[in-house]
């Protein structure tokens, strides 16, 4: 008896040991643990010091059944066989269990390091019968030891900074309350290449950090995974971390993934940057733009005729109206909308000058004559949407190229835009489908526009909405379960290509451009319109044009004349081009006195020094020094020039900016109580509430 028992304590004790048992990998700058239940116990860097990990599971699948939409597979239900091959821990589950049954789901994952970079790979098959493979959280860092002072940035527009990440998660997923499992955790969804302009997330103190990046070359659709979870009290404020793709696997069906790898680093949030401009380098094919896209402060965005019928401005008043009221503020170049006969968001694709107007001839006569003295038009077409009263659609060939849902109807859009009564906007809008952008009817009709518009003597064709991820994309129901197009993003990258390669071989000088900021899409594009709002205050463009700085992309949302210095400077600021969208459209900058005077005092400064701040590289805080505390400075680099354009958020703020081994050549201030001043390397700087001060120092 003595002995079975004795037996019975080894066994278990052995038992307890294997189930104890920890993986460890490291290198020169990071240490990574997992568990023997596949937890991430340790991630820490080596430098600093901070272990990041929290103890929690590295993965989590959704599948569909016949019955039943989405069944969470968690991996704290599992137990997997791990090993050590070399410096990588595999970790393999033959089987998984979920709501005590055995499902064919078979998981492999490696974890490894290499340069730094803490790697996550992942492989699935699926072998149960009538099931689909949706999606795959991995990697997932659960409980996430983030200190106090660290910020999350995201790269949604550009870029985006929080300070506090668990109250914005939380925020966030409380605006929609009843249409998510609020209970259980809060969500930010954001995704890849749609609202995200890059696929990368940090979060970042001033002197380290931890990146998260999914370098994939496939653009495929991400989610960027921000949760937070209730804790022991049952307070929302256990942060968790990750990435979320969607295999879509169906039986039968493998799938799998080496993209995803996270780093802590040193420095501060511009680290971030350089990982992951070294690996877009490995694909980035941007060219130089037109040399008039560098030299262009912006444009004027102006609807010629509306949906609705409703004439705003007439091809007559191009070379006149238009172009007076965009000189005055030194903004040479005009944005064309509503050019063709049904108006603007009316009728796509069927773009046909308006014979009331005087047709072909006059609208070329126009361009012509808006054109003399070096002024520039760009013309626009939509890239995606196709109204349903079109001809092109009518013919049956609208039918033929737009997306299906997932269960085979077409997708429709209804764009909302109202005159002066009330019935119009709420009821009679347009409706349109979404075009496949994969289609090759759909790419012969993209093509075409770009002839019609360079035979119309433009300077640069826009093709809106192609610049991200389709919000609508198109379903396959060929299998069992319905799957959508994940790599729209992709799709529309390739439809940007071979237009961008047309028409710079019509003309290397005739600009392309696009709506939404992605990367995979702007390293066609001579320039990008952005889509939201550039001066939030979480906003962080910096980013993207830290580290992409030869895109060319725009603010928004500046429509009235209302908080004029503080949304125009922070343009001038981070070196963006100016939309000028009076009124949504409706409006030139002259019916906005106070945007109008201010915009032409920040356009006759850039027109000073176009080399440093239009075509100059974006270099924020290199090169300079900054002594005071409420100042705002940014440096833009040419040769052997630097400009650092200084603000200040304060009522007043004062202080010095010093560049080593240059001398102040000349420097220009705008507001009232403005000083800027100085000698050899030093200059002086005193400013009131959203006053600028530009410095430009030479070698």
């Amino acid at each position: 008896m003595k002995k079975h028992l004795i037996l019975s304590a080894v066994l278990l004790l052995a038992g307890l040991a294997a189930f104890a048992q920890e993986y460890t990998i490291s290198d020169d700058s990071v240490s990574v643990t997992i568990d023997s239940k596949a937890r991430l116990t340790s991630l820490r860097s080596l430098s600093s010091g901070k272990d990041y990990a929290g103890g929690e599971g590295l993965w989590r699948i959704f599948y569909n059944n016949l019955k039943e939409k989405e069944i969470q597979v968690s991996s704290n239900e599992q137990q997997p066989s791990i090993s050590m091959e070399g410096e990588t821990i595999c970790i393999d589950y033959p089987s998984l269990k979920c709501r005590g049954e055995e499902l064919a789901f078979s998981l492999h994952l490696r974890v490894y390091i290499q340069d730094g970079q803490v790697r996550f790979d992942s492989a699935l098959e699926n072998n149960e019968p009538h099931t689909i493979i949706r999606e795959l959280h991995y990697p997932l860092a659960g409980n996430l030891q983030i200190p106090s002072d660290y910020k999350m940035l995201t790269t949604h527009t550009g870029g985006q900074l929080f300070d506090d990440p668990v109250d914005m998660i939380v925020s966030n997923g409380n605006r929609f309350p009843y249409m998510t499992p609020a209970q259980k955790f809060r969500q930010y969804d954001v995704q890849y290449p749609r609202n995200l302009a890059a696929n990368c997330f940090a979060f970042t103190g001033e002197k380290d950090g931890l990146y998260f990046g999914s370098h994939d070359l496939s653009f495929q659709e991400t989610w960027h995974g921000f949760r937070v979870y209730p804790d022991e009290n049952g307070d929302f404020k256990r942060i968790e971390a990750g990435f979320y793709k969607y295999p879509n696997c169906l039986t039968g069906g493998s799938w799998s993934c080496n993209a995803n790898l996270v780093q802590p680093y040193d420095g501060d949030w511009k680290q971030t940057s350089r990982i992951y401009r070294e690996w877009a380098d490995t694909w980035w094919d941007h060219r130089e733009p037109a040399g008039w896209v560098k030299r262009m402060t912006g444009w004027q965005r102006v609807i010629f005729k509306h949906q609705y019928g409703e004439y705003l401005f007439r091809y007559e008043d191009m070379p006149r109206r238009v172009k007076d009221a965009g000189r005055s503020v030194g903004a040479n170049t005009l944005m064309l909308f509503g050019w063709w006969r049904d108006g603007m968001d009316h009728g796509n694709p069927d773009y046909y000058p308006d014979e009331t107007q005087g047709g072909v001839q006059a609208l070329k006569s126009a361009i012509a004559s808006f054109r003399e003295g070096g002024d520039r038009v760009i013309l626009y077409y939509n890239g995606r949407l196709i109204d349903r009263e079109s001809g092109f659609y009518r013919s049956g060939q609208g039918k033929e190229v737009c997306n299906h849902d997932n269960f085979g109807a077409e997708y429709t859009e209804h764009y909302k835009f109202t005159g002066e009564g009330t019935f119009l906007g709420y009821h009679d809008t347009r409706t349109f489908v979404v075009a496949d952008t994969r289609s090759n009817v759909w790419k012969e009709r993209l093509a075409q526009m770009a002839d019609q518009a360079i035979g119309y003597g433009v300077d640069a064709v826009f093709y809106d909405q192609l610049g991200a991820a389709e919000e609508f994309p198109q379903w396959d129901l060929s299998g069992e379960f319905p799957v959508p197009n994940i790599y729209s993003g992709q799709d529309k990258s390739r439809i940007l290509r071979t237009l961008r390669d047309k028409i710079k071989a019509a003309n290397p000088e005739i600009g392309l451009g696009t709506e939404w900021l992605s990367d995979c899409t702007s390293q066609y594009c001579d320039f990008v319109h952005i889509v939201e709002f550039t001066a939030l205050p979480e906003s962080f463009p910096d980013w993207f044009r830290y580290t992409f700085p030869e895109v060319i992309f725009t603010d928004r949302t500046v429509r009235d004349d209302t908080d004029i210095e503080r949304r125009v400077g922070n343009t001038l600021l981070k070196g963006l081009r100016n939309d000028i969208e009076v009124y949504r459209c409706r409006g030139l900058i002259d019916q906005t006195p106070h945007y109008q005077q201010y915009l032409a005092k920040v356009n006759e400064i850039r027109l000073r020094w176009p080399e440093l701040l239009l075509e100059g590289r974006f270099t924020f805080d290199e090169g300079f020094s900054c002594s005071g505390k409420d100042l705002v400075a940014r440096s833009y680099t040419c040769g052997d020039s630097i400009a650092v354009v200084v603000t200040t958020y304060a009522d007043k703020a004062r202080g010095r900016i010093s560049v080593p081994g240059y001398e102040l050549s000349g420097s220009a201030v705008i507001g009232d109580g403005a000083k800027a001043s100085g000698r050899g390397q030093n200059a002086s700087v005193s400013l009131g509430k959203y006053d600028i001060a530009v410095l430009v120092f030479k070698k």
